[in-house]
């Protein structure tokens, strides 16, 4: 293959021929090490580690120069951009770009780096200037970087944009959880639709749903196993025949069920069965449950932080917590016992169930969308 083709990336903007140039990271950054901050006051400059923001100092390593945080210990493979003034702890490099290197273009360079390979240690991943500098990669002119740069900023903007809007709506959603149902020994919600004034009932939760009820498998259905469910949303499913499957395939779906994920609750990836078909298969590390209530009442009343902390008071283990069906099913919730309300509340939850789902989707195709360019416009 001619040399210039092959230093030249799949695609690339209108305008630009010249093939690209090899060159070490340490003729494009200057590699500079973060210090310890304790002795600093407080102060308005920020202080960042591998983990992003910390606290804010009186001092910068940095007044004027922006650069790129790379992790030397711990986290090595989650790059961001640092605004000047700023400080950075002994864990953290900065990079600035030197002789006429585009900010934003480095960062992209970075972002394709699979530093994990690059680890020098055995035991918490660490890298070192020497590994960094010595990386060799290929790059255009600062014009082309330019354009280049800018172009991923704009999907960071989006990225970043999607997310906060994602944030809001889960924190939405923790507030209006809190608020919607009765606090620890009162009868009353804090929040209630127009209308309801009824004291709400304590119930046994097997009092309110049959656990785990006994079915046949079909001879060929579709899986869902722990991994599939994420939040409140089938992320994926795989098909299995009866005499092949995993034991643990056996809880067999049926319109309107909950499944509660038994295993690290905390997790609350919990899913109603909403969808007509009747060869859906659940794992054992779901409890299942048929409620004789709105089946969208039930499944918000588990994803509340006090129901998750109730379970976790029950459930055995440290690392990988869980409950059994039969503990479960003797926790207490408070229930209204207006069955509209009940409607009302879960149809409320469903919706922003639904928005939040909308949302992470989106979220999850961008980020798709910009690793498959970061792939296909860099060499």
């Amino acid at each position: 293959m001619d040399k210039n083709k092959a230093n030249v990336p799949k695609i690339r903007f209108p305008g630009f021929t010249n093939p690209w140039e090899q060159r070490k990271l340490k003729n494009i950054v200057d590699v500079k090490s973060g210090r310890d901050y304790k002795h600093l006051s407080e102060g308005k400059i920020p202080v960042y580690g591998t983990g992003g923001y910390m606290l804010s100092v009186n001092e910068a390593l940095s007044y004027k120069e922006d650069a790129i945080g790379i992790g030397r210990k711990g986290t090595i493979d989650k790059p961001y951009i640092l605004r000047a003034p700023f400080w950075t702890v002994d864990t953290l490099f900065y990079a600035v770009p030197e002789n006429n290197n585009n900010l934003n273009f480095v960062y992209d360079i970075f972002q394709n780096i699979k530093w994990k390979q690059k680890d020098e240690s055995t035991g918490v991943p660490s890298l070192s200037k020497t590994a960094i500098n010595n990386v060799d990669v290929l790059i255009p002119d600062y014009k082309e970087q330019k354009q280049i740069g800018d172009f991923f900023q704009d999907i960071d903007h989006l990225i970043t944009l999607h997310q906060r809007k994602l944030n809001h709506l889960k924190d939405e959603k923790k507030g209006l959880l809190q608020k919607m149902f009765p606090k620890k020994g009162e009868n009353f919600p804090e929040l209630r639709f127009p209308g309801f004034t009824d004291p709400w009932e304590q119930r046994k939760l097997k009092n309110i749903a049959e656990f785990n009820p006994k079915s046949t498998l079909p001879d060929e259905f579709e899986y869902v196993d722990l991994e599939s469910v994420n939040g409140t949303d089938l992320i994926s499913h795989r098909t299995e025949i009866k005499g092949n499957a995993p034991s643990r395939a056996q809880r067999l779906a049926k319109r309107g069920d909950v499944f509660y994920q038994t295993v690290r609750p905390y997790q609350k990836n919990n899913y109603l069965y909403d969808l007509p078909y009747d060869n859906y298969v659940f794992s054992t590390g779901y409890a299942q449950m048929r409620p004789n209530i709105d089946s969208y009442f039930l499944l918000s009343r588990l994803q509340e932080e006090r129901f998750v902390k109730a379970v976790l008071d029950r459930s055995t283990g440290t690392s990988y917590p869980a409950i059994n069906s039969n503990d479960l099913s003797e926790i207490e919730i408070k229930v209204p016992f207006d069955k509209d309300e009940q409607f009302k509340i879960g149809s409320l939850f469903r919706d922003l169930d639904n928005l939040i789902t909308l949302h992470q989707r989106k979220l999850n195709h961008l980020k798709e969308q910009k690793e498959a360019l970061l792939q296909q416009m860099f060499i």
